[in-house]
């Protein structure tokens, strides 16, 4: 039957446009967001220990601190009279639970009356000033928590709503900007959940928005310096960007919220769906140069070319499938999407892209002459070197595989929160002020439980809690303590003069319950924060520094030995638990998950080009040199001192699942070659004459298309970028040295 290839090529080409006018109605419907839980490794017995503890004390990074800074001291008068404005305008802002600041908390002092209160700060009488900084310091209650110790700045503290979304987080930002502007106070920095929501989202559109511009130039320019003929170029830029804008609008259309990995979707989807393009439009051309007719030509083009990119471009769905062995759902999310990118951009290449080949005149497609002779020249010289120099091919890759293993053993996981910020924002120079001049911003959760019925609430209870606290004050990167305790030692010091020595648990049993009597009157929502309603777990939380996920885990196992040790185990038991040590714990699956992905898709991928090939031995060569850019770019992280980190994870699928597209595309051609009744040298040579230039131009095009990277303010992108480029290269010169000299010798 024959084919009506004019009415086809009418039917695809409206049928993508309206298609893609449907996707530019879905692109509103896309969604950014934030959120640490993302990263939390799922079906880890810590995360369901911490998802109850959430119900018993809510969420632990439900908070948001503005540290003001003052020009001089912070005890000055008008400084302080402004401050204190908005301690009080804050606690009226939408969302904002509780507010507390320096200015706007008091000491209790127990009278012949009862109770009554003292101020921190008289504001009102300056000669009071050193008095009250010298009160400050003698409790140490604040210093480092809601004032800085070289008095320069104080912190207001917001408790806010839990699990704030992405415009919540943006009108109480700018509640809180507006205030501090008609308070006129310019000199702050911000720290929070809120705030890293709206830094990191405000990220991620500039970063898609920047990364797409930036890649369809770089695609654009490149194409036109190897075709030469601006209808190619043309053609080729709006079938990659169809399959961009087709992409995004699924994911509009699926619901799906685009987070930290987004900005590496136009990336992908230009580099890949270049790729396809390439090798189409390469093997169209040169049948049109050799007086093939249009039609018969793409005929024979999606034969030869079709099945082979799409055995490419679902190795490559494969590689971002392995993936979904994370137990991280923001890489398993990324994995999905990356997976259907990939099948849009091949869909879209092999029936738009060919269709509007063949709509143009044959004289407008092929211009000047583009497949120029010195490519061929070039390309034979490379495969003569691999016939007279097989052995010192095959002596550098083993040099090169033991460098890349000694690379992998120095990789470390001493991630810090910092480095993932982007470089010179405001969000990482605040960070850094909080770093440098508070507790830190990781949140510390310790679960305190009675043992065998022992309430939380009872005073030997306590007193174990006071060694604990005792303890960890010890510890230098934890700050920022409170407990359940804290309401008998602050009624303890009201009950003595307000005297400073006296800022500790009584020292009998009958006096603690006395205290805690008034503390279930006085305070009962306070002390609700620290003990749950049945009175069997306690809370202590506090800060910790951002010193690194390994040397955090020291103090985790620090922690859990004391407490083992130097605690009474027949009273109570611990466990250190909230989001920061859920993220830390990352860096124990990302190994294990990878290397459990990348066996998964190395043996699906191997039954498909076994399938494919139907040679045992092409698909053992063709393993070799896929799994080398692997092991390289565990070598570079070791080498370049770069922490494995969540996000890094997806370096690997992404070089797995684009460099095993040379090696098919060059197997392919080898294999078809011998097919056709060539001898092995002249199948060889073929393959090298007429796939290795679409392999030289995809690789130059993924080599700068991932460079973009570099462009990015998010420094693991960055990082991302720069290894995946400088691999996919070397996936490029051990298929162009290493697979001919690997046929020759095994088959």
């Amino acid at each position: 039957m024959k084919v009506d290839f004019g009415f086809l090529k009418k039917f695809f080409v409206v049928l993508f446009i309206l298609l893609g006018v449907l996707a530019v109605s879905k692109l509103d419907e896309l969604q950014f967001s934030f959120d640490f839980s993302q990263f939390f490794p799922e079906e880890d017995p810590d995360l369901a220990f911490y998802d109850k503890y959430v119900e018993e004390f809510g969420t632990d990074d439900n908070f948001l601190l503005i540290a003001v800074k003052s020009p001089t001291d912070v005890f000055q008068e008008d400084f302080l009279k402004k401050f204190q404005a908005i301690s009080k305008e804050s606690k009226d802002f939408e969302f904002v639970l509780e507010s507390s600041s320096i200015t706007s908390l008091s000491y209790p002092l127990k009278t012949s009356f009862g109770y009554t209160t003292l101020p921190i700060i008289h504001i009102n009488d300056p000669s009071l000033y050193e008095q009250d900084w010298d009160k400050i310091k003698s409790d140490s209650l604040f210093i480092n928590t809601l004032i800085a110790k070289d008095r320069k700045s104080m912190v207001l503290a917001l408790q806010t709503v839990d699990n704030l979304n992405y415009q919540q987080s943006k009108q109480l930002l700018n509640q809180i900007r507006a205030s501090l502007k008609a308070n006129n106070l310019p000199n702050y920095h911000i720290l929070g959940r809120a705030f890293f929501y709206e830094a990191i989202v405000e990220m991620q559109k500039s970063e898609v928005l920047t990364t797409t511009i930036v890649a369809s130039i770089l695609v654009f320019i490149i194409l036109l310096l190897v075709y030469r003929s601006m209808p190619v170029v043309l053609i080729s830029v709006f079938s990659i960007a169809m399959s961009l804008l087709l992409f995004m609008g699924l994911l509009g259309w699926l619901g799906k919220e685009l987070n930290a990995m987004a900005a590496f979707y136009p990336v992908l989807m230009l580099i890949v769906g270049t790729s396809d393009v390439i090798h189409l439009t390469d093997s169209y051309i040169r049948k049109l140069q050799s007086n093939i007719p249009r039609y018969a030509a793409i005929t024979s083009s999606l034969k030869e070319v079709g099945m082979t990119t799409l055995l490419t471009s679902v190795t490559t769905a494969v590689g971002f499938v392995t993936l979904l062995s994370s137990r991280l759902v923001s890489i398993q999310e990324f994995g999905i999407n990356a997976a259907i990118g990939v099948l849009v951009a091949y869909i879209t290449v092999i029936f738009l892209t060919g269709s509007l080949l063949i709509s143009l005149p044959e004289k407008s497609l092929v211009g000047r002459k583009s497949i120029s002779e010195n490519w061929v020249n070039y390309l034979l010289k490379i495969n003569t070197f691999t016939k007279n120099f097989p052995k010192t091919i095959i002596a550098g890759t083993v040099l090169f595989t033991a460098l890349c293993i000694l690379g992998i053993y120095m990789v470390q996981t001493n991630q810090e929160l910092k480095q993932t910020l982007p470089s010179e924002s405001k969000i990482a120079l605040d960070f850094e002020y909080f770093q440098d001049n508070y507790a830190g911003f990781r949140p510390l959760e310790i679960a305190v439980m009675g043992v065998d019925d022992h309430k939380v609430t009872e005073y030997e209870v306590a007193l174990e809690i006071e060694k604990l606290l005792t303890y960890l004050k010890t510890v230098e990167s934890i700050g920022s303590l409170q407990s359940s305790n804290l309401a008998y030692k602050i009624l303890n010091k009201a009950n003595n003069l307000n005297n400073s020595a006296f800022f500790k648990l009584p020292q009998d049993k009958k006096t603690f319950l006395k205290y805690q009597k008034d503390t279930r009157k006085l305070a009962r929502r306070q002390l609700a924060k620290f003990v749950n309603a049945d009175e069997s777990i306690a809370r202590i939380n506090g800060r910790l520094q951002d010193i690194g996920t390994d040397n955090l885990k020291v103090v985790y196992e620090n922690i859990d030995a004391f407490a083992k040790t130097q605690l009474d185990t027949s009273l109570i038991k611990i466990k250190v638990t909230g989001k920061s040590i859920l993220l830390d714990k990352n860096s124990e699956y990302i190994r294990s998950s990878l290397l459990e992905g990348l066996l998964y898709g190395l043996l699906l991928i191997g039954v498909i080009m076994a399938f494919v090939f139907k040679d045992i031995k092409i698909f053992l060569i063709s393993l070799v040199p896929n799994i080398l850019p692997i092991l390289f770019a565990g070598g570079m992280l070791g080498f370049l001192g770069i922490p494995l980190e969540a996000s890094l994870s997806v370096v690997f699928a992404i070089v797995f699942g684009i460099a095993v597209d040379d090696t098919i595309h060059f197997l392919g051609k080898y294999k078809l070659g011998i097919t056709q009744g060539l001898e092995k040298e002249a199948a060889i040579e073929k393959t090298f004459a007429q796939t290795g230039r679409a392999l030289v131009i995809t690789t130059i095009i993924l080599f700068f298309g991932f460079m973009v990277m570099l462009f990015s303010i998010h420094q693991p992108s960055v990082t991302i970028g720069l290894i995946i480029s400088v691999t996919l290269v070397t996936a490029l010169i051990l298929d162009l040295l290493l697979l001919p000299v690997l046929l020759r010798k095994l088959i």
